[in-house]
């Protein structure tokens, strides 16, 4: 239905929790770009972060960063790393792993769980990984003077559901 249009599509892996197995992520990345997406947002697997298994969260970011990229040039990935599960310490680590692993972003939540988009949240991210990589805010955000506020924050990009009201400003 978009084809044609200037609205590229977008799709999750790894949803909701990222403890899909590696190659089931790689599947759906490659089934999704072969359908038309032009951006993968994966999903952290939360629980190997919580469990400091810092060396698999990387092989599993990097094999679905690497899939993808091989698979058509210009298909971006953006990593969620679900915030509200993390320690401020874990949320510097995982963008850490994120960035090493080469993806393009890294996201604070799918919106899944009861974790938002704060300020905070986006501000340490983008100190994290600077300007080599995107942030992006996702989660809760549902007022223009938020986004605003994520946007100051670092953030490069917003998700939310709410567009229609933030732009006109309600």
């Amino acid at each position: 239905m978009l084809i044609g249009s200037d609205v590229g599509v977008d799709t999750v892996v790894g949803f909701p929790l990222g403890a899909n197995k590696t190659v089931v992520k790689v599947f759906e990345a490659l089934e999704a770009i072969k359908d038309g997406a032009l951006e993968v947002d994966m999903v952290i697997n939360v629980g190997a972060m919580k469990a400091n298994e810092y060396e698999f969260v990387g092989f599993d970011i990097n094999s679905v960063v690497e899939a993808v990229h091989r698979a058509k040039a210009g298909v971006l990935v953006k990593v969620i790393i679900e915030t509200g599960y993390l320690t401020d310490e874990e949320k510097v680590k995982a963008c850490k792993i994120v960035e090493a692993a080469g993806a393009d972003f890294v996201k604070t939540c799918t919106g899944f769980s009861s974790g938002r988009a704060t300020v905070n949240d986006v501000r340490l991210m983008r100190e994290t990984v600077g300007e080599r990589i995107g942030v992006k805010a996702s989660g809760g955000i549902r007022t223009r003077a938020e986004a605003l506020s994520m946007v100051e924050a670092g953030a490069s990009r917003l998700g939310t559901s709410a567009g229609v009201t933030i732009i006109e400003g309600e």
